[in-house]
């Protein structure tokens, strides 16, 4: 016999004539909505980090209900990370969404979930393994028969919740699941009553009336529902941050980021998972006088951004790997014109069209590489949401440095992941661009042989009277056309030796334990914090493993090798495939940079992002 409790509530029913005062002005209804009354919180035992896990379909509004929760849990003062899956098809399917939510610094989403939150009975079954032992689940006894499928000591609370939505909307409730779940975990975790209310009429503050005094109605009775008897002790301890935090996905961050940085011009297409920060560029960039192009394909977006940047305003592009491909024919121009321009790869599964939804970190060769010739571009990598926002700055600051493209590398896993930071002062923060259109001296040349480019914008009077063009010819100094075989090799040089020089400058990557030893593990990108985590463990284990991360992965720092040279074993942590030689691609990166050939790779490709638990089995069995 399974260990647990099994609670079937009655029907809460809440009188829709109660929720709302309608009053006539004209032929305009105004909708008046009462303040909620807190509900007094009975005695349960306080935790300092709960991992919550929805399943369910996304059209229940699975991703709009776990993504409400993480604002609301970021502005009630807790850190917050989150990871989600969506399905696709356009008709929907099964999905997820996990939270891990406390007082302490998060680095993951959590490999397993204290509470499971399943809507129907193959979420169930799909994810009960998830749960850890004694964790508590929480189903919908219409579509969920707990009995049987659950782990002796489950925590189980099987809730008529589709009646009780029903009889909150007066019938039959097709949409609304997910606000009611959100007020009943709301109210468990011991959040803010009232931000759970402005976070929702927030989101849906574009829609009809109609629609949104059924969320509020949904809310209200999710906020309200009497817990007949003892309810789930997964109550969070006090907040210990500053409720003036912020709460925002990857992408979101990267597209205020580049704001802050001074980038005013851009162009995309629609791609996923990159789509909405061309979104919010297109929303946000004319409130700082500048302009954002949608346009008809991926080389056009591109082909536009060099156009804005000729003119001296740095822009971007954003695009996924598909998107990525059909961009190289401009990005190799860019590389011989010397242009500054922010590239947004926001990496999915492939080759090809591949798995739109998911993710990979595969696109580190091609976003180095990815050109006939030697056109080489600067590549960085976000490890989080918050470095999301902070990269941009130092890309815009390369970028216009040096006279070249600049990549910033983000991951399908990181543009809908919700995280809680510090809000940054965005006075303090913001870059103001200014066009530069001091006239040249008679002596300035475009492409100085022995110095950095930095280009004359339109407009700009040069005294010499010989003004400059920009081409996809190899060019000399003055810019004219120069295919010689001495002034390609000087070129190429010139080109070179930025990089060299940006190398330079590149400080040592962040390490975490000692800087010798047995264990090595090198993460980028949103490898990051599983690959710490992993690492924490095994110390607090009396395992000694220390950690590297890489946030500048071209040039890469050769004195890395000093580094390699003193572990026993090496290993990258990557979403991509090891290959037939066991280097995933940052491996096979390090191997040409440093001459290690020891660095193997702890890699995969099933569309996840990595578990603690994977990293650790593969270390233990490597």
């Amino acid at each position: 016999m399974i260990k647990k409790e099994l609670l079937i509530f009655e029907l809460f029913i809440i009188k829709r004539t109660d929720l709302f005062r309608e009053a006539s002005s004209g032929s305009r209804r105004i909708i008046q909505i009462p303040k909620f009354k807190p509900q007094a919180n009975l005695n349960v035992s306080k935790k300092q980090e709960i991992t919550i896990r929805l399943a369910g379909y996304s059209q229940d509004g699975i991703q709009s209900m776990g993504s409400l929760l993480a604002k609301l849990a970021g502005r009630s003062g807790y850190r917050v990370m989150t990871y989600m899956t969506i399905p696709a098809t356009v008709a929907g399917g099964n999905s997820i969404y996990q939270l891990r939510i406390g007082n302490r610094s998060i680095l993951t989403p959590g490999d397993e979930a204290d509470v499971l939150v399943a809507l129907y009975q193959d979420s169930l079954e799909a994810h009960i393994s998830l749960l850890k032992a004694g964790g508590v689940l929480i189903c919908d006894s219409k579509h969920c028969q707990p009995e049987g499928k659950v782990p002796d000591g489950t925590h189980v609370y099987a809730l008529p919740i589709t009646d009780l939505l029903e009889s909150a909307l007066g019938g039959h409730a097709m949409k609304g699941k997910n606000m009611f779940l959100l007020g009943m975990l709301s109210r468990l975790l011991g959040l803010d009553d009232a931000k759970v209310e402005d976070l929702a009429l927030e989101r849906f503050r574009k829609k009809d009336e109609s629609v949104i005094q059924n969320v509020r109605t949904a809310l209200m009775a999710g906020l309200e529902y009497e817990w007949s008897g003892r309810r789930p002790g997964i109550h969070l301890d006090d907040p210990k941050h500053s409720c003036d935090a912020v709460s925002m996905d990857g992408n979101s961050a990267i597209a205020y980021g580049l704001i802050s940085a001074g980038v005013r011009y851009g162009a995309s297409y629609p791609i996923t998972p990159a789509t909405s920060i061309m979104e919010v560029l297109i929303e946000e960039l004319p409130k700082y006088n500048g302009v954002f192009l949608q346009t008809e394909d991926e080389l056009a977006a591109a082909a536009a951004a060099i156009g804005m940047s000729y003119g001296g305003n740095l822009a971007v592009t954003s695009t996924s790997g598909p998107g990525m491909s059909l961009k190289m024919e401009c990005l190799g121009w860019a590389t011989m014109a010397e242009m500054p321009l922010i590239v947004v790869d926001v990496q999915r599964g492939g080759p090809s069209t591949g798995i739109p939804t998911q993710v990979e970190q595969s696109d580190l060769l091609q976003s180095i590489y990815g050109s006939h010739g030697d056109a080489p571009r600067v590549v960085l990598a976000a490890r989080d949401v918050e470095e999301c926002f902070s990269i941009c700055k130092d890309a815009a600051a390369i970028a216009k440095h040096y006279s070249t493209p600049v990549v910033i590398l983000s991951d399908q896993g990181l543009s809908t992941r919700i995280e809680a930071f510090d809000k940054p002062d965005w006075n303090t923060c913001i870059v103001e661009p200014k066009l530069d259109q001091e006239a040249r001296s008679a002596d300035f040349v475009p492409y100085p042989a022995d110095a950095l480019t930095h280009h004359a914008p339109p407009g700009c009077r040069i005294e010499s009277g010989r003004y400059p063009v920009m081409t996809g010819l190899e060019h000399d100094t003055t810019s004219g056309p120069n295919p010689g075989p001495a002034n390609h090799m000087t070129m190429t040089a010139k080109r070179r030796k930025k990089f060299q020089m940006l190398e330079e400058a590149t400080p040592m990557p962040e390490m975490l334990g000692d800087d010798q030893g047995d264990l090595l593990l090198i993460s980028w990108g949103s490898s990051f914090g599983t690959t710490r985590e992993a690492v924490m463990r095994m110390e607090a284990e009396g395992r000694k493993a220390s950690h590297m991360h890489l946030r500048t992965l071209y040039p890469l720092k050769r004195e890395i090798r000093n580094v390699l040279e003193r572990f026993k074993r090496v290993y990258t942590v990557e979403l991509n495939d090891a290959g037939i030689y066991g280097a995933g691609q940052l491996a096979t990166l390090i191997r040409s940079v440093t001459g290690c050939d020891r660095v193997r790779s702890i890699a995969k490709t099933d569309g996840q992002t990595f578990k603690v638990r994977e990293i650790l089995k593969a270390v233990a069995h490597a």
